[in-house]
């Protein structure tokens, strides 16, 4: 261990000397000389590189484990902190809370989506449902436009009527479809425009993304019960069986 820990140092200091002389044109021999040095030192020595990469993974799953226990132990003590402004729906005492992370162009939260309603249908005397938003614009380049829009609708009241019809027209999912639905929903349009394009919308998601990214949400959807960490779709009885376990 402690000649691994040497050679890491070793291939460290070559470094930066070779940062420091590759910013001199007239050090050239010396920067090729230490380049061939922290190669030759690389070759001979995989595994400190292996070491190196592992002892990283290692660090960052502890952060994310202890992240994550932070998380869980304030949604079981001050639930509000992490309900913050988002939408909510079903009982106000947040005894039991259903946190869903969710994107509108994606196919899975769509499938979830009738799930959740299902039991919200059933379980709203028993359950707070909270919606975080997650738009994973690298794939889905729609998903933040809509997340706007349903704060939009959220503005004025509207937020989970609006999120039904996001996810029942996901096919098409446009400008144009936005505004129909707000027409729909008899939502000022004024305000809905100038609420969509706010900085108001823009922090509120902003918000939803840090928050995600706190528990390394990597994909959609994504659930927390209580204290149950789910990323996966869910079915009205897996959920009935969670609520179960959390109530028990």
């Amino acid at each position: 261990m402690k000649q691994l820990y040497r050679i890491s140092l070793t291939i460290v200091s070559l470094f930066l000397c070779l940062v420091t002389l590759s910013s001199c044109s007239n050090n050239l021999a010396n920067t090729d000389q230490l380049e061939g040095q922290v190669l030759s030192i690389i070759r001979n020595n995989p595994e400190v590189i292996l070491e190196s990469v592992q002892a990283y993974q290692q660090e960052k799953q502890q952060e994310l484990a202890q992240s994550r226990q932070a998380f869980l132990q304030q949604m079981m003590t001050q639930p509000t902190s992490i309900i913050g402004n988002s939408p909510t729906t079903g009982v106000a005492e947040n005894k039991v809370v259903l946190l869903e992370f969710s994107d509108f162009q994606c196919p899975f939260c769509a499938q979830a989506n009738q799930s959740v309603k299902d039991f919200m249908d059933k379980h709203s005397d028993q359950v707070t449902l909270v919606y975080k938003h997650l738009p994973l614009t690298q794939i889905h380049p729609q998903a933040l436009p809509a997340a706007k829009a349903a704060w939009a609708a959220f503005q004025q009241g509207k937020f989970w009527e609006y999120e039904d019809a996001l996810f029942e027209q996901q096919d098409n999912l446009d400008e144009e479809l936005y505004v129909a639905i707000a027409q729909e929903l008899n939502l000022d349009l004024e305000q809905f425009n100038r609420d969509r394009i706010s900085v108001g919308a823009e922090a509120a998601i902003r918000d939803d993304l840090k928050l995600a990214q706190t528990l390394a949400v990597n994909g959609t959807p994504f659930f927390v019960f209580n204290t149950e960490v789910l990323q996966v779709p869910l079915n009205l009885s897996e959920m009935e069986t969670i609520l179960a376990q959390v109530r028990s």
